[in-house]
């Protein structure tokens, strides 16, 4: 890839993977509507990297609490919010576990595909639209719970069909379940790290093994401008969402969607 494809796609992927308008399917898309080649494995590495990075920056400090306390609760085997909150991301996090290590191999070969991605795209931005609307009770993500977290985790499990969106699965699930956005948000975001860090290693894996070749000078650049647009998108997103809702995100969804039923008919 030269300089530009690589700014590009890190960009994509630092501003779409905490919003819910799906980053995988924005990844696939340049390459099936530009012609551009596949980013390949490494790149994928590199600029989920750089997500994951700006993630666990922006939210250290809760980070740190919810592992101290979650360690805490084991050898003491007193519970506080900040480690139950820690026993509800990890349990939130096996569904996807489990779909990614059965289903790989077939979402990857016959899921990726701007059919799907439309699909997808609308349908879900549907059930975002509804969510947002019938949000009424406000939970905050402390007052999640087992049968919760594991409902969330499960939508994160489905958003593994591209198209769909972690983000936009996971909020979704977690305001009809009575989540204010903001909670609905931060909870999304502290489930994406696990996810993420788990999906990182597994590729890095691949890559290793697969013997492809490696631009260290275009990982470096995707690494840093996907975590400062992961970082500013996070920064920005929990400040609006109060006031604008999910709206604008279903409205682009819709928009989007209709767009690739166009390249899809005519």
């Amino acid at each position: 890839m030269d300089t530009f494809q690589v700014i590009i796609l890190a960009l994509i992927q630092g501003l779409t993977e905490f919003l819910p308008i799906s980053s995988s399917a924005h990844l696939i898309l340049p390459a099936q509507l530009l012609n551009w080649e596949d980013q390949g494995l490494s790149f994928d590495v590199a600029v989920n990297t750089g997500s994951l990075l700006a993630v666990v920056m922006y939210f250290r400090k809760e980070l740190l609490s919810m592992f101290k306390a979650w360690i805490g609760s084991m050898v003491s085997g007193k519970q506080t919010e900040e480690s139950k909150l820690s026993w509800w991301i990890i349990l939130a996090t096996i569904p996807a576990v489990i779909v990614g290590f059965t289903a790989k191999d077939f979402i990857a070969t016959h899921l990726r595909n701007i059919e799907v991605i439309a699909a997808t795209t609308i349908i879900f931005g549907l059930l975002l639209w509804w969510a947002d609307r019938m949000q009424r009770q406000g939970f905050t993500e402390f007052q999640v719970g087992w049968k919760k977290a594991l409902v969330i985790g499960i939508a994160q499990a489905m958003a593994l069909i591209p198209g769909t969106s972690r983000s936009g699965a996971t909020i979704t699930a977690a305001l009809m379940l009575g989540l204010s956005r903001e909670a609905a948000a931060r909870f999304s975001f502290l489930m994406s790290v696990p996810v993420s860090l788990g999906a990182a290693i597994l590729v890095t894996k691949d890559l290793l093994s697969s013997g492809q070749a490696i631009d260290y000078q275009a990982l470096g650049l995707g690494i840093i401008v996907s975590f400062a647009a992961a970082y500013v998108c996070i920064h920005y997103f929990l400040k609006i969402i109060s006031k604008m809702g999910m709206t604008p995100f279903v409205i682009y969804r819709l928009v989007l969607g209709a767009v690739l039923c166009g390249f899809i008919f005519f």
